[in-house]
């Protein structure tokens, strides 16, 4: 039994750091060699880490990546993007716009990919103004992390959790969009507080209108795609069925070449999650998990409150994504099962904003302004700290 435990605490110190010292080893190969050495240990049968995969995440995923794949080959993101600057002439008005944007398309097309498409323009029109870029910069990672509570379509964490609960699209929403639309406000509101001297200046934002290429026959076919696609999910389609039809009809096309499709899309990720699923299908085997539940018990995880704290500390050491993966045994044992996910989903991602660590999406901009502009740990932390606790304390209040 001490095998699958230390492969098991390996590869999540892996995914903590972020790669294996002395060696070329990022988190995606840490889960791939997890899952292949408890193969080879004998720890799972092939059968049996086969059965380990979650398939409906997988596919949701994927799915997803294709249709956001279409949006962003389509000029939709930018034209977006550029609209606001163009109707936002004040730094605050600025910065509740870049909220807005960032929050609400993250709640449906994931919030790595808003991070990405957001901190490039964000950067140049900053820069173009000689105004600090930190600010606004920040609060493109922060709403993208805090918008993309409210839906299971928001982000990878929120996808594994619909699949593992099969709470419905609808319910999920309406418990957590609440919870996110305030937290939006939130964020403006921290940012502005903390960078009170980049916000009290009154001298408008003048920006020269940018020309934004767009291919108007994909914008319309994928903004098409992905109404109905929305619209499928609250009615009540299975999920991950409606998101990998919509985005193979997607492909259907004679002007896009595949190629620029498939690269867009994030294949260590799902790769990720498939050595993930093997690993803690391994673990699963051992009595750790009985010992965690134990444990867990005495501290009262079954309540709101202590299990948000216990989430957000894990999101933070190890990621949000192991961490739910974590998760997934224990909470089949709680009393109120779907509080319990509905409460992983929300305290997970916001947690995000604690630290830079916290998020993919948080790194996403990080690296992408780094030429222009550095951020730092403590940068980071004297807005995301306060915002993370607000936020959390506001989430445990109304989930209740």
């Amino acid at each position: 039994m001490l095998i699958p435990i230390l492969i098991f605490a390996a590869t999540y110190l892996v995914l903590a750091i972020g790669r294996l010292p002395g060696f070329r080893v990022d988190r995606t190969g840490a889960a791939i060699i997890g899952a292949a050495l408890m193969l080879a240990a004998n720890v799972l049968t092939m059968k049996e880490a086969y059965a380990a995969i979650d398939y409906d995440t997988i596919l949701l995923l994927f799915g997803m990546m294709i249709v956001v794949a279409n949006l962003r080959l389509s000029g939709f993101f930018a034209l977006v993007s550029a609209w606001v600057v163009d109707h936002t002439h004040r730094p605050l008005l600025l910065l509740a716009g870049i909220v807005l944007v960032s929050g609400v398309f993250s709640a449906f097309f994931v919030n790595d990919t808003m991070c990405l498409v957001l901190t490039p323009l964000v950067l140049d029109i900053t820069t173009r103004q000689r105004r600090n870029p930190i600010p606004y910069l920040l609060a493109v990672a922060m709403a993208a992390n805090i918008g993309s509570t409210a839906t299971i379509t928001g982000n990878p964490q929120n996808m594994m959790i619909g699949s593992f609960s099969h709470i419905g699209y609808r319910a999920f929403a309406a418990a957590l969009a609440p919870i996110a639309a305030v937290g939006l406000g939130l964020t403006v509101a921290a940012i502005a507080l903390v960078y009170r001297s980049e916000f009290r200046a009154e001298a408008p934002i003048e920006v020269a209108h940018a020309a934004v290429r767009v291919h108007r026959g994909l914008l319309i076919k994928s903004l098409a795609a992905s109404a109905a696609m929305i619209v499928c999910f609250f009615i009540g389609w299975p999920v991950p069925k409606v998101a990998v039809i919509t985005g193979a009809l997607l492909l259907l096309t004679r002007r896009i070449k595949p190629e620029r499709v498939y690269r867009e899309i994030d294949w260590g990720l799902l790769v990720m999650f498939i050595g993930l699923f093997i690993v803690l299908a391994g673990v699963q085997k051992t009595p750790l998990a009985a010992d965690f539940f134990s444990a867990a018990a005495r501290h009262h995880l079954e309540r709101t409150g202590p299990l948000s704290l216990f989430t957000a500390l894990l999101s933070n050491l190890v990621s949000n994504v192991p961490a739910v993966l974590v998760f997934r045994g224990f909470v089949a044992q709680l009393p109120n099962q779907a509080h319990a996910w509905l409460t992983l989903a929300m305290s997970s991602t916001l947690a995000g904003n604690l630290t830079v660590l916290g998020s993919v999406a948080n790194l996403i901009v990080i690296e992408r302004a780094r030429r222009e502009v550095r951020i730092g740990f403590w940068e980071y932390a004297k807005a995301g700290v306060p915002l993370t606790l607000v936020t959390l304390a506001l989430g445990v209040w109304m989930l209740g």
